[in-house]
């Protein structure tokens, strides 16, 4: 993949800065001016409409041409130490451009490398309990010791903890941020984020320098979080956390998801836990996701055990008004990989129901809504494809393909 030339890579800066200006207009106008976003950010509102990205935008663009200036947006990189790459140049993260809405260009303080393709993202409340605290740091010693990148998002809790205890080892870290990187959010990390850069990691974000870290910007920056990662690694978080965020970014690029079982009374494990009952992957240590991904799992054993003790704090709320329910995630109708299962021995009622089962645990209540059969008649069905050994029931009322 060609790199964007530097007399061009300020054109790219302003696109980015373009309000609902995203990653499929981003490519419409790529593709319509051959690459050149110079030509692009000369251009005529009529050309900048006939590259297809709409009437509204178009004039988006054309006002934040009058007061950007390209030239001087490097240059205000370059004094605060920043550079950017944008997904046309070799070290922008390779998993992160196979996402559907990846960031054209991505602001970097430190280093990126080839050895971040083999990363996982570990996150979770910010709020920890001791124990939380415990299997964070465990866990993260015991992937840097194998040579994985950690990731996260460099918030208080489990995130800080996980960059510390990843430095603390030995290994690389890279933190993922909610705003520009002339400023460092929360302000009792701009250590940590400094310590970051100079041991070899990074701090990156989408967004350009004087955003501000509204509430807003964190959903999206969790998407980078889990997008540039093998799988994501929930250690501690309860029903309200913001991690859930992450969650669900990651079933739609279809990443693997671990999480650490907590104690039944915890509140700081109430997510971790049902998550696990849906599906995703316990660990009892790291060997459970060196497994996953693929690499030799002999070298360190960290099990963790159940903290039946641990203190029930108040839920962590990390993001106002982000509820979601995690079982409405995996359906048909949303853009996740689902894996299919052709199967001779079921009569076509049958066949009908199991397109819509997965590899990931789906709620009967989702199957009756894409399906447009009655309960009883998916609860019928679904007894019978248990019976045949097609599907099996993973938790109350939760289904997925046998195998």
């Amino acid at each position: 993949m060609n790199t964007v030339a530097t007399e061009t890579l300020g054109h790219w800066i302003a696109f980015s800065q373009v309000p609902r200006l995203g990653a499929a207009r981003f490519r419409l106008l790529e593709t319509h001016f051959g690459g050149d976003m110079k030509r692009a950010w000369a251009a005529p509102m009529r050309e900048l409409r006939a590259a297809g990205v709409g009437g509204a935008v178009a004039q988006a663009i054309a006002e934040v041409r009058q007061s950007l200036v390209p030239e001087r947006e490097l240059e205000r990189l370059a004094d605060a130490g920043v550079k950017a790459i944008t997904w046309r140049d070799a070290i922008y993260p390779e998993r992160l451009k196979q996402i559907a809405d990846a960031p054209p260009v991505l602001y970097v303080r430190g280093s990126l490398s080839a050895e971040d393709e083999t990363s996982v993202a570990v996150v979770g409340t910010r709020r920890p309990t001791d124990y939380g605290y415990r299997v964070t740091n465990d866990l993260c010693a015991a992937l840097a010791d194998h040579g994985v990148t950690v990731v996260s998002g460099l918030a208080l809790g489990i995130d800080s903890r996980a960059h510390k205890s990843t430095l603390d080892a030995g290994g690389r870290t890279i933190a993922v941020l909610g705003n520009g990187l002339d400023s460092v959010y929360p302000r009792e990390n701009l250590r940590l984020a400094e310590r970051i850069v100079a041991e070899g990691g990074a701090v990156v974000s989408e967004f350009a320098l004087g955003v501000r870290p509204e509430a807003s910007n964190f959903p999206r920056r969790n998407r980078i979080i889990s997008g540039m990662t093998l799988g994501t690694l929930i250690t501690e978080a309860g029903e309200t956390s913001g991690t859930r965020w992450t969650v669900y970014h990651a079933l739609e690029q279809d990443r693997e998801i671990f999480c650490v079982p907590g104690s039944i009374y915890s509140e700081t494990s109430k997510l971790t836990n049902r998550l696990i009952r849906e599906g995703a992957k316990l660990v009892n240590s790291v060997n459970d996701i060196l497994v996953e991904i693929g690499l030799d799992a002999t070298e360190r054993q960290i099990p963790l055990e159940l903290d039946r003790t641990a203190p029930r704090p108040s839920p962590s709320d990390d993001i106002a008004g982000n509820e979601f329910d995690i079982t409405s995630v995996a359906t048909p109708d949303n853009p996740v990989q689902w894996e299919r299962l052709s199967v001779e021995s079921a009569d076509p009622e049958e066949a009908d129901l199991l397109q819509h089962v997965t590899r990931n645990p789906v709620h009967i209540d989702d199957l009756v809504r894409v399906s447009a059969m009655p309960v009883t008649q998916v609860s019928s069905l679904l007894t019978m494809l248990e019976l045949k050994g097609l599907v099996q029931q993973v938790g109350t009322m939760h289904y997925r393909l046998s195998g």
